[in-house]
């Protein structure tokens, strides 16, 4: 299932079912293996977080490692 405003770049590759959350942003050439969270951004192969967008601050942050 792919939410609402979720933006897929080119070359993207969707494996199984996965649930792409709200807001959320996938890299061109990325593999979605997994789900993904709302207002997040992933990139790679296998896709892995880049950024999440903090609704508060109205920015895209860096994850904690």
């Amino acid at each position: 299932m792919i939410g609402d405003d979720v933006w897929i770049g080119d070359n993207v590759v969707i494996v199984g079912p996965v649930t792409i959350g709200q807001g959320s942003i996938v890299a061109a050439n990325s593999v979605v293996r997994t789900d993904i969270p709302a207002f997040t951004m992933v990139g790679g192969i296998p896709a892995r977080t880049i950024r999440r967008f903090d609704q508060q601050a109205s920015r895209w942050e860096r994850p904690n490692p």
